[in-house]
């Protein structure tokens, strides 16, 4: 028995003996955790300073790649938002549908932007500075006017063939989000009536075709992106994150989708007066723009595509604010002069269009213009939504066009004006920092105007044509209005949104007058 003991004693012994040594060499505080002998060399402990060079060369790339990777996972994000956004702002007895389009929208355009839409985009950017500089994407298919190429689009890296490069399908994962949130937007503005065949379609086409040919005059290397190198107009058309490039191209889309549409049932009396056909859930809707607001802290300042680039903490702080700033113009706005109510859905909106506007300056201004921008925004989204519905009677169920179509304008607008001068020093291959009207530079003003000017030419000349074949190709992008009485679940994706939930669903649709 004692021989037991005294051999229980003795590993007792020998484990506080370990303890106390593991404890000697642990680093709780992480402080002499990484030091000389973590130097990938030739002799362990002993790094030449080619070597170090290249481990700092190394982790300064990847530091970048996982700043890009896991803002890109925000952005991927957003997508529950606008669907949680876009079903709770219309009907119950749609809610399948429309949550549907805003699931499949994600799959259908990144196959086109694998496709084709990618290659188009970025086939032609040139080295990719901040991921590791592989220069394989230099294929830009040009023309020659006035002396100068102008570039159109990319012609390397379809199916992402021959691009097999880690910072390429970096670029790549972030910006197939970026079009993703442009491809959802006419399915906002075009609820409730569009038959999901027709939506398919588009889905592929959006990111094969549509969004990547203005992304490429703008972010690719094209054309409007060197207004300034070949005309001297400041440092050409300038988006820092997307708010013509992503935003107004899905506000111009969805405009001209929901104009060819039509209005849904109920929606205009005969004297073309509108009824308000409410959201079925504003609690819903509320959580969605939360969710949106939280990824847009990938959308903005992961466009610096640099983890080291130390103004993404004054580009988070004016996408905040302008954020705020636009939520509380629109409700004061509603409760004081509009409605005598402050209205949820335009305190959403409102937020909404603070976001979009400030996503073309927010890398350039200072955070008194970011709180000046999404006030105007939020009382801007607002007269927007009433004059579409009022004056142009195109019906916009969740006020699409007045958050990404006006205020993506006014973001680029507002660069124009507010862009201090404090960032962006050879921007678009121009020396010096990027100045707005208001800071000494008028011809940026005049480059961001050509840049609004083209997006609205453009998108909505090809949104026009591809939504005109598509709906000779499904026989019509619309409903039958027996289905779209009934609601769109079961007609159209064969399952209840709300299985079990016995809906008045002729309530749910106005009588017109």
């Amino acid at each position: 028995m004692l021989k037991k003991y005294v051999i229980l004693v003795a590993i007792l012994i020998t484990t506080l003996a370990a303890a106390s040594y593991a404890h000697a060499v642990a680093d709780p505080s992480g402080g002499a955790t990484g030091t000389i002998v973590d130097v990938p060399a030739a002799v362990a402990g002993e790094p030449t300073a080619t070597e170090v060079a290249n481990l700092v060369g190394h982790n300064k790339v990847a530091i970048n790649m996982m700043w890009v990777l896991l803002c890109g996972f925000l952005v991927m994000f957003m997508q529950a938002g606008f669907a949680m956004v876009e079903s709770g702002l219309t009907r119950a007895k749609n809610a399948a549908h429309t949550m549907s389009m805003n699931m499949m929208v994600y799959a259908l355009g990144m196959i086109g932007f694998f496709i084709s839409g990618f290659a188009l985009m970025f086939g032609g950017v040139g080295t990719l500075g901040t991921l590791g500089g592989f220069g394989g994407l230099a294929n830009e298919f040009t023309i020659e006017l006035f002396g100068h190429s102008f570039g159109l689009f990319g012609t390397k890296g379809f199916f992402l063939m021959g691009v097999y490069d880690v910072g390429v399908f970096a670029l790549f994962l972030f910006q197939m989000v970026f079009m993703d949130t442009t491809a959802t937007i006419p399915t906002g503005s075009m609820a409730e009536r569009w038959k999901f065949s027709s939506f398919a379609i588009y889905g592929v086409v959006v990111g094969a075709l549509i969004y990547p040919i203005f992304g490429n005059w703008v972010w690719g290397y094209g054309w409007l992106s060197q207004l300034g190198a070949m005309f001297g107009l400041g440092h050409g058309v300038v988006d820092f994150a997307g708010s013509s490039v992503v935003h107004m191209t899905g506000g111009v889309l969805a405009f001209v989708g929901a104009a060819m549409i039509g209005p849904r049932i109920g929606k205009y009396n005969k004297n073309g007066t509108p009824n308000a056909i409410p959201g079925h859930n504003i609690p819903m809707a509320i959580i969605g723009a939360f969710i949106l607001a939280f990824g847009w802290f990938g959308f903005n300042p992961g466009s610096t595509l640099a983890g080291g680039d130390l103004r993404i903490s004054v580009i988070a702080v004016n996408t905040m604010i302008a954020s705020a700033t636009g939520a509380f113009a629109s409700m004061m706005y509603m409760w004081l002069v509009k409605t005598k109510k402050p209205d949820p859905s335009m305190m959403i909106n409102g937020m909404l269009a603070g976001l979009v506007a400030i996503t073309a300056p927010c890398a350039f201004v200072n955070v008194q213009s970011a709180a000046l921008i999404g006030l105007i925004a939020g009382v801007l989204v607002i007269e927007a939504a009433f004059f579409i519905e009022k004056k142009l009677r195109v019906d916009d169920p969740v006020g699409a066009v007045a958050v990404h179509g006006v205020n993506g304008a006014w973001g680029m607008i507002a660069l124009g004006l507010f862009a201090d001068g404090a960032y962006g020093d050879g921007w678009n291959g121009v020396a010096g920092t990027v100045k707005g009207l208001f800071y000494g530079d008028a011809s940026q003003f005049f480059a961001q105007l050509i840049g609004v000017g083209v997006n609205i030419i453009y998108v909505g000349s090809i949104g026009w044509v591809v939504f005109k074949l598509i709906g000779k190709i499904t026989g019509g992008m619309r409903v039958n209005a027996k289905d779209e009485l009934y609601g769109l679940d079961i007609p159209e994706m064969g399952v209840e949104g709300y299985a079990g939930i016995k809906l008045d669903k002729n309530a749910e649709t106005p009588l017109s007058r």
